[in-house]
């Protein structure tokens, strides 16, 4: 369990979900700068700060603590980023995963 992977899952799932550090850091009431310094692995959190995290981010505490992923959560993470589209955004991957439906179709 390290600082620095633990801090990398975090951001990775921040960007994904479309939050600005800034805009992270106040979801979750931290500062902007602990925020940097969890992500670059610089400092460590608390176990509450760690709940604050993934309830913001819709994961486990394991994900961010271990990237041990479990089913549920996987689903939770593609609805937030889906949540996130704007419309015509959300109408193409709709067609895109329409396009795969049927490619499997054919196989």
């Amino acid at each position: 369990m390290g600082n620095v992977e633990a801090g990398e899952r975090i951001r990775e799932l921040r960007e994904m979900q479309n939050y600005t550090r800034e805009g992270f850091a106040e979801k979750v009431e931290i500062s902007s700068k602990f925020l940097y310094e969890i992500e670059t692995g610089k400092k460590g959190f608390s176990a509450d700060t760690l709940c604050r995290i993934s309830h913001a981010l819709s994961v486990s505490c394991d994900y961010i603590m271990f990237g041990e992923e479990q089913g549920h959560q996987s689903v939770q993470k593609i609805a937030c980023v889906l949540e996130g589209l704007k419309p015509l955004q959300l109408k193409k991957i709709l067609d895109i995963l329409k396009i795969f439906c049927d490619m499997c179709d054919v196989l």
